[in-house]
């Protein structure tokens, strides 16, 4: 029995975009699909049954932080994590790569692994790719990445030649340490900076793993925009066709649009909640700040076009106040509708590649959200 299958149901006519079925044992994803983070086993600011009610198919959980605290031996004991958060679909945990990276000077990389001290106490951790995958197995997630290296994106050629090769190297550890192979599905991560013959030689290797699933790494790290584009001109058509394909850390409209454009499948950010902690809203028409004065006796909805639970019930006047006032439902409200703005743009994705018009639904939607239709 397979931890993960992956339905092709339809390729657009004119782009590389795909519409696809991802079938886990929690459930099933309908793809291109964005995938809410909860980093510490919750959303921000969200009960479990109001990210669902958003649309959201699938969250993600955040290893390096879960091991830390509460620790993945409690989040085991407790039955998984999604008994432990109460979220009866897929989940998919992150390696912890990206965290003990991200800490730069607090951090010691070698073959075994990375040395890091803890953010929370500055007690000394090492995590390798056996560690990693013990503490995803005791998270019980659907989907479990692979420890790899995200090297910054302004390193030597040098420097990522190595960084590609050692996270193959450790990709085979976590091959060998990877044992519940019925109930989580482990996806491989292709390295290789902005150097394309680097990318085709970390897909080469890495999918002659034949695992579930692929991620392109080491994009949407700090780079700019047309570096980014650039990998996904050819990356995605590096790895299997039959297999979803992931990049990760991409939560704007336009990088989600690049990325499906080019047969990406999945993708993840903080960014719908974060920005709603910070009074700012997605909608139809653009991004809004509630704290504009302009929005004091504004009794319409936040977005005309949205069915969330949000617009249903309340006014932008009322959202200010609450946004104003410091009160914790003002990012309730805002990250929900948030959240159900990605599904809902996603959804309407989508549907645009069952029909053949793909381009024409991201002409469309880039000159409501960004006022041109090319979105600069």
């Amino acid at each position: 029995m397979k931890a993960l299958s992956y339905e092709l149901i339809h390729k657009d006519a004119k782009t590389g975009a795909r519409r696809g079925r991802i079938t886990t044992p929690h459930g099933t994803i309908e793809t291109p699909v964005f995938m809410p983070v909860g980093t510490q086993a919750t959303v921000k600011a969200m009960k479990p049954e109001d990210v669902e009610r958003t649309g959201a198919q699938i969250i993600l959980g955040n290893t390096y932080h879960l091991y830390l605290r509460p620790g993945s031996d409690i989040v085991r004991e407790a039955g998984g994590l999604h008994k432990f958060m109460n979220w009866n679909k897929p989940i998919l945990t992150d390696s912890g790569g990206f965290q003990v990276f991200s800490l730069g000077a607090m951090n010691k990389i070698s073959e075994e692994g990375v040395e890091f001290r803890s953010h929370i106490d500055g007690s000394k951790h090492m995590l390798s790719p056996e560690k990693s995958i013990a503490v995803q197995t005791d998270l019980g997630s659907d989907i479990m990445m692979a420890f790899d290296e995200c090297a910054p994106p302004d390193s030597s050629r040098e420097y990522i030649e190595k960084s590609q090769a050692l996270t193959t190297r450790w990709l085979e550890r976590c091959v060998k340490a990877h044992k519940n192979t019925e109930k989580q599905a482990l996806f491989g991560i292709m390295q290789g900076g902005f150097f394309r013959d680097l990318r085709e030689k970390s897909a080469r290797e890495i999918t002659e793993f034949d695992l579930p699933g692929y991620a392109i790494g080491g994009i949407s790290v700090g780079e700019t925009k047309e570096e980014y584009i650039g990998v996904l001109e050819y990356a995605p058509d590096l790895l299997p066709e039959d297999k979803p394909r992931y990049v990760m850390g991409i939560g704007t409209p336009d990088y989600i649009f690049e990325a499906v454009q080019r047969g990406v499948d999945m993708f993840d950010c903080v960014e719908p909640t974060r920005i709603a902690r910070h009074g700012m809203a997605m909608t139809s028409r653009g991004r809004i700040s509630i704290k504009n004065a302009r929005f004091e006796r504004d009794f319409t909805p936040l977005d005309p076009e949205c069915d969330c639970y949000t617009c249903r019930n309340f006014s932008r006047a009322y959202l200010r106040h609450l946004f104003k006032e410091g009160e914790n439902l003002s990012n309730m409200l805002l990250s929900e509708h948030n959240l159900r703005f990605m599904a809902k743009t996603l959804e309407e994705i989508r549907k645009a590649i069952e029909e053949d018009r793909f381009l024409e639904y991201k002409k469309e939607f880039y000159t409501k959200y960004y006022g041109s239709p090319d979105g600069k």
